[in-house]
């Protein structure tokens, strides 16, 4: 057994570099930005309208913007149309594609999200992320320090992004680019111990 790392995070790395060359897929309008995904079955219904209430107080906040591609099932789609749309400093877009997520991921400050996805890869670029369920499948990240489970309660959501956005010892903290899924590298260490392997398989 070899330890790689992710190959996602690779991927990561490349998409940013490519994703630098795009235009703002969601132009800026405020100084402090947070990224937000939400589409977990367990978010829906009673959690979803209790992080729509979370992300209508933190963008009555000056200052402070949230971007949150909307997926499409009618589950999340209706009720965030219902709670958010209109609501200052809250941009409402649809679904993003690869380049364009990356793009905002790297413009922000802060993650809300229940994707797994998004945990491994915010590491990556130093964003602290606050995991919008109870439990998570990367508990890696929680161990590392740079995610936080907050579930879906508005106040513990809304508190715990003040907590990183007001206090930048808080945030620093969690914002230390050391992702426990790789740094990068993992495809040339598989190629490395493949070429090693297959090396003292002929030897044999």
């Amino acid at each position: 057994m070899h330890v790689t790392g992710n190959t996602v995070i690779d991927s990561l790395f490349w998409a940013v570099q490519h994703a630098q060359a795009i235009d703002p897929p969601v132009p800026r309008t405020r100084r402090r930005r947070i990224l937000l995904t939400v589409h977990r079955r367990e978010s829906h219904g009673e959690a979803m309208r209790s992080v729509c209430e979370a992300v209508r107080r933190l963008a009555h906040r000056r200052g402070v913007e949230i971007v949150f591609p909307v997926h499409r099932s009618p589950f999340v789609r209706d009720v965030v149309q219902q709670e958010l749309a209109g609501s200052e400093g809250v941009h409402l877009c649809e679904p993003l594609d690869y380049l364009s997520l990356v793009h905002v991921l790297a413009s922000s400050d802060l993650v809300l999200t229940d994707s797994g996805g998004l945990q491994e890869e915010a590491p990556a670029f130093g964003k602290p992320v606050l995991v919008l369920r109870d439990t998570t499948e990367r508990p890696e990240a929680v161990e590392a320090g740079v995610a936080r489970l907050v579930g879906t309660d508005t106040d513990v959501i809304v508190d715990g992004a003040y907590s990183l956005l007001d206090d930048p010892v808080a945030y620093a903290r969690m914002a230390h680019p050391e992702n426990p899924f790789g740094d990068g590298q993992a495809g040339p260490r598989i190629v490395r111990t493949l070429a090693e392997r297959s090396r003292l398989l002929r030897a044999a």
